[in-house]
């Protein structure tokens, strides 16, 4: 498996959101990082929508 092309800051800003360390975000498999991106996104959405 090919690792993500992701520029380096994005890695870093991902990486950060997600509270993985780089190495493991470039060799996730897509699916699995979108399926992360979208469990964060719906989270931040309830925060937003709770306060």
């Amino acid at each position: 498996m090919r690792p993500l092309q992701l520029s380096p800051e994005t890695a870093q800003k991902l990486a950060a959101h997600l509270k993985v360390p780089i190495e493991h975000l470039v060799h996730m498999p897509q699916h699995v990082l979108l399926a992360e991106l979208s469990a964060l996104s719906q989270k931040e959405n309830s925060n937003d929508s709770e306060t």
